[in-house]
């Protein structure tokens, strides 16, 4: 990692009115990387990504992007600045094809031209074919997978500097499950880095470079992937061994 982070939370608590939570999260991702954030239900995963994407705020503490303070900017400056989220649930547009959902990704690239929209919008095929196979047809008509995976390739046509995942397995069947994955490896690879929320430890870890665990709001397990795969506490919890 680099001595300044890409994306840096220093003491970032958030609040539902008086319900606290998070609490006092300090998290990091560098450039290059992929970072797994793991949890159970009610854990404050969500909450942490929707801090970062000012979609609710921090109440306390500081959120930096690229050694810039972005605390309390708003949510559409955060993605123009090139934080995407991919949110639990994909929220696709339904009554829109998915040629017009893919596009809608790249509605704050004003500055792109066709020729540059058309060739993401080949890369984004050529890593979901199935989306192209289905470029005409209605978001809402779509599979839960491919739902997932027009969701995913919607965040990339922003060309994000930083692409967060909430769930991303969530629902989906293995074989399906192991292509989004699949997909956020090459991305990964293209010079992408993830912050990655996912049920899935395992499939999470494997994934990441490095991890965090959060329970109640606060972290309290963070180290590389492979080691965090090894700590019995986590493969107690999380792993379901004994």
């Amino acid at each position: 990692m680099a001595d300044t982070p890409l994306l840096e939370l220093r003491d970032v608590h958030v609040r539902y009115g008086v319900i606290e939570a998070v609490r006092g999260i300090h998290l990091s991702v560098g450039e290059g990387e992929v970072v797994a954030l793991i949890g159970g239900n009610g854990a404050g995963k969500t909450t942490t990504l929707r801090s970062i994407s000012m979609v609710h705020p921090p109440a306390q503490g500081q959120v930096f992007f690229k050694g810039e303070d972005i605390t309390g900017m708003k949510s559409h400056d955060v993605v123009a600045k090139g934080i995407v989220q991919v949110p639990e649930g994909r929220h696709i547009f339904p009554n829109m094809s998915v040629s017009e959902n893919l596009e809608m990704g790249s509605f704050q690239r004003r500055k792109a031209t066709k020729s540059e929209l058309q060739s993401d919008l080949d890369h984004i095929f050529e890593l979901f074919p199935r989306l192209k196979e289905r470029r005409k047809q209605m978001g809402g008509t779509l599979s839960g997978g491919e739902q997932q995976m027009l969701a995913i390739g919607r965040a990339l046509m922003a060309k994000p500097k930083l692409l967060m995942l909430d769930e991303p397995s969530m629902g989906l069947a293995p074989q399906v499950v192991e292509r989004v994955f699949a997909v956020i490896a090459e991305v990964n690879k293209e010079g992408i880095p993830v912050l990655l929320i996912e049920q899935n430890a395992q499939m999470a870890l494997t994934s990441a470079s490095r991890g965090y665990v959060i329970e109640t709001g606060e972290i309290v397990l963070e180290d590389d992937a492979d080691k965090l795969l090894g700590n019995d506490q986590v493969r107690k919890a999380y792993l379901g061994e004994e």
